[in-house]
């Protein structure tokens, strides 16, 4: 079957599905009525329509500018450098970080051509430079791999002299983890000890 075997494809693209579990879904919408497809459908579709990247720290949101750029009671002079938009939820549930974020969309990644350009480094600099309160620290929150790491060492050198101090999310945080897979504790006591570079 081939349109069946196309959607089982394209579930495994998502990430966490293997071919099991995307057989598996794909058989589970063969048997669903059509008013929820519909509803997976219109989901989709207005998912792609209403959400887009805050103009100032990219991450998603359904206005120009995000709830938590919005948001007067935040640190306005310390901003949290993360990879992917889910890692600012993930440090949101900790409770222990009032900042604001800058979200990179990605890691630096030679062998995978992902370069300076094709994540938002220069947007995080021109950001510092404009900034109307002086930013006095940026907490670097990539992933524990070689290419957080390697992301990580690229923008403390970057920032140097720019602001007061680079620091990065310190121990509890696996090697080789993902941020959103971390429980809030974990969380909690890596923003806590988290280290100057």
């Amino acid at each position: 079957m081939k349109s069946f075997d196309r959607l089982v494809r394209a579930l495994r693209r998502l990430p966490g599905v293997g071919p099991r579990q995307a057989e598996r879904f794909s058989a589970y919408f063969l048997k669903t009525s059509d008013s929820e497809i519909d509803e997976f459908i219109n989901a989709l579709s207005a998912l792609r329509e209403n959400i887009h990247l805050c103009s100032i720290c990219f991450a998603y949101s359904e206005d120009g500018v995000c709830d938590i750029c919005e948001d007067s009671s935040r640190e306005r002079d310390i901003i949290c450098v993360v990879e992917d938009p889910q890692d600012i939820e993930a440090i949101e549930k900790t409770g222990a970080f009032k900042g604001l974020y800058h979200v990179l969309h990605g890691a630096l990644s030679p062998i995978d051509g992902r370069g300076v350009e094709n994540i938002k480094i220069r947007e995080l600099i021109e950001r510092i430079h404009n900034s109307q309160t002086p930013v006095r620290e940026v907490i670097i929150a990539t992933d524990p791999d070689t290419e957080g790491e390697t992301t990580a060492l690229y923008i403390a050198d970057a920032l140097r002299g720019l602001v007061d101090k680079v620091s990065r999310i310190g121990y509890g945080v696996p090697l080789g983890g993902d941020l959103d897979y971390l429980d809030e504790m974990t969380l909690t006591y890596s923003l806590k000890g988290r280290t100057k570079l």
